[in-house]
C-alpha cells in the first residue's frame, strides 16, 4: 500500500458519509415539506373529508402538536377574535353572543392522543368516552384566555359541544376545573341528535340561541363543521387541529 493510499480510503468514506448525510437530510426536508402541506390543506379545508393522519407524517403532527407551532397557530387565532370582539358594541341586554367548540377549542385531548398515534388509530369511541371521563383535558391556554378576556368584555359564552347528553357532569367539571366558569349554556348532543352530521347539528342549536334573541357575534372551533352551515357567527375563528376531521 503506497503512502496515498490511506489519504484516498479517508477522502472516499468522508465522501460517502457526506453523500449519505445530505441524502437522509434531503428526504427529512421533502418529508417535512410535504407534511407540512398537508396540514395546510386540511386546515384551509382543501383535502375536504380526511380519515387518518398519513403514515409519514405522524412524527411530524407529533411535532407540530407537541412543539411551539400549535402554540403558536392557537395564540394567533385568539389574538386575531380578540381584535374582532373588541369592536363589538356591547348592547348591555345579555344577548352578545359567542359559541365555543370544546374539544380541542377549549380543552386539549392531546394526552389521549398522545398514546393513540397522533390520528393515525382509527377512533375508538369507548376509549374516548373513558378518557372524557376522567375530566382531566387540560385547557388550551389560548382560548382560556380569550374566554376570560370575552367575558370582561360583556359577551354571554355558549359552549356547543358535539359530546353526549351522558358526558355533561364529565365535561362541567373538567371544564370547571380548568378555569372555565360563569358560562350561560353548555350544549350537548341529545338522543335525537345523534346520527346528525356535526354541522347540521350545530346549526340547529346555533338557530335555537338566534331564536332567543341572541345575537351570535363570534365563534370558535377547530373543525369547520363547528362553522359551517347556517346560523353562523359574524366572524367565525378556526383553530388548528391536523389529529382528526368531523363531517
Amino acid at each position: 500500500m503506497t503512502k496515498s493510499q490511506p489519504l484516498l480510503s479517508l477522502l472516499l468514506f468522508i465522501f460517502i458519509s457526506g453523500t449519505i448525510s445530505q441524502s437522509i437530510i434531503q428526504l427529512s426536508r421533502e418529508h417535512d415539506v410535504y407534511c407540512n402541506s398537508w396540514r395546510f390543506s386540511v386546515e384551509t379545508n382543501n383535502v375536504g373529508y380526511w380519515d387518518l393522519v398519513p403514515s409519514r407524517c405522524v412524527s411530524y403532527v407529533q411535532d407540530y402538536m407537541t412543539g411551539d407551532g400549535y402554540r403558536s397557530d392557537s395564540e394567533v387565532a385568539a389574538s386575531y377574535a380578540l381584535g374582532f370582539a373588541k369592536t363589538v358594541e356591547i348592547a348591555g341586554d345579555g344577548k352578545d353572543a359567542w359559541v365555543f367548540d370544546v374539544d380541542e377549542t377549549l380543552l386539549s385531548n392531546l394526552p389521549y392522543y398522545a398514546v393513540h398515534g397522533f390520528g393515525s388509530e382509527p377512533f375508538d369511541e369507548l376509549s374516548f368516552d373513558e378518557w372524557v371521563d376522567l375530566a382531566e383535558a387540560p385547557a388550551l391556554h389560548a382560548s382560556l384566555n380569550l374566554y376570560k378576556e370575552l367575558k370582561q368584555l360583556g359577551f354571554t359564552v355558549f359552549m356547543l359541544t358535539g359530546r353526549s347528553e351522558h358526558q355533561r357532569n364529565a365535561t362541567a367539571k373538567n371544564l370547571q376545573l380548568e378555569g372555565y366558569s360563569d358560562w350561560e349554556r353548555l350544549i350537548l348532543r341529545e338522543s335525537s341528535d345523534q346520527g346528525k352530521p356535526a354541522t347540521l347539528y350545530k346549526s340547529q342549536r346555533r338557530l335555537e340561541l338566534v331564536n332567543e334573541g341572541y345575537r351570535i357575534h363570534g365563534n370558535s372551533g377547530d373543525q369547520w363543521s363547528d362553522l359551517f352551515g347556517f346560523a353562523v357567527s359574524v366572524r367565525s375563528f378556526k383553530l388548528p387541529n391536523p389529529l382528526y376531521y368531523i363531517p
